[in-house]
């Protein structure tokens, strides 16, 4: 690399890397998740086999890699580089950004990411195979930006994942078979309804789980019954059999 250029650029540290890469890796992870959830729908419970999941799930997961690998296409800058202040550029000449397909390339190498990052640890030009392999190299980005705008961004990241894993769980929970028979056992029981002074409502989410496998199924919920004198947390227990309903094991408050 010319020196001229080595002391106008700045190569990125290993731990400013190692940060954008997780966080990279956290933001992909989330997107991807997201939009297998959506393409399942929130009856996927009971709506579903394990075999038309997969066939949902295949085609995306294959464009989510695609959207990984491609990651730094937008000048270089991914958005775990965008945060760190960090960017990719060609090897000989920092002022220019890699071709789409180098930068793709490159990328490739994280499926070895173990491997990539030993590299990364021991190399003393702070390079790693994919790197080496397109001549490109990872360095400050000198137009920096304000720290709050990127603080802001990551934290509301954060915030999306969190909230919408609650919220599709939920979604997901009371689409589901098991739930509409367990409110229906709920209502049917005399003893609660005079307890709380009859059922106003349910609560927002219900707690819990519910499993399918080839037929069988197990649910073990916990739901926030609102009632018009107090409020009381009723947990309740079904199994299902192939070709059945869900059966009521246990109620209990």
């Amino acid at each position: 690399m010319n020196k001229n250029l080595e002391k106008e650029y700045v190569l990125s540290s290993r731990k400013r890397r190692i940060a954008a890469f997780i966080i990279d890796h956290f933001i992909m992870t989330f997107l991807i998740t997201g939009i297998v959830f959506l393409s399942f729908g929130t009856d996927f419970m009971d709506k579903n086999t394990f075999r038309s999941l997969i066939t949902k799930m295949l085609p995306t997961i294959l464009v989510g890699f695609l959207i990984y690998f491609a990651k730094d296409s937008l000048k270089g800058i991914s958005p775990g580089k965008w945060v760190m202040e960090i960017m990719v550029r060609n090897e000989n000449n920092p002022n220019e950004i890699p071709s789409f397909e180098k930068l793709f390339v490159r990328n490739l190498f994280l499926i070895i990411w173990p491997v990539e990052f030993i590299i990364l640890a021991s190399s003393r030009n702070k390079k790693r195979l994919g790197d080496k392999t397109v001549k490109a190299i990872v360095i400050k980005n000198p137009n920096k930006s304000t720290k709050l705008p990127r603080v802001l961004a990551l934290v509301a990241i954060g915030i999306a994942f969190f909230t919408f894993t609650f919220l599709f769980a939920g979604s997901a929970m009371k689409s589901s078979d098991a739930y509409k028979v367990a409110l229906s056992k709920i209502e049917q029981n005399q003893e609660i309804a005079t307890e709380i002074g009859g059922i106003k409502d349910y609560g927002m989410m219900p707690t819990g789980s519910v499993n399918i496998s080839n037929g069988y199924g197990e649910a073990q919920l916990e739901i926030k019954v609102i009632g018009n004198k107090k409020d009381i947390n009723v947990g309740v227990y079904l199994i299902k059999e192939p070709n059945r309903e869900w059966k009521l094991i246990e109620l209990k408050k």
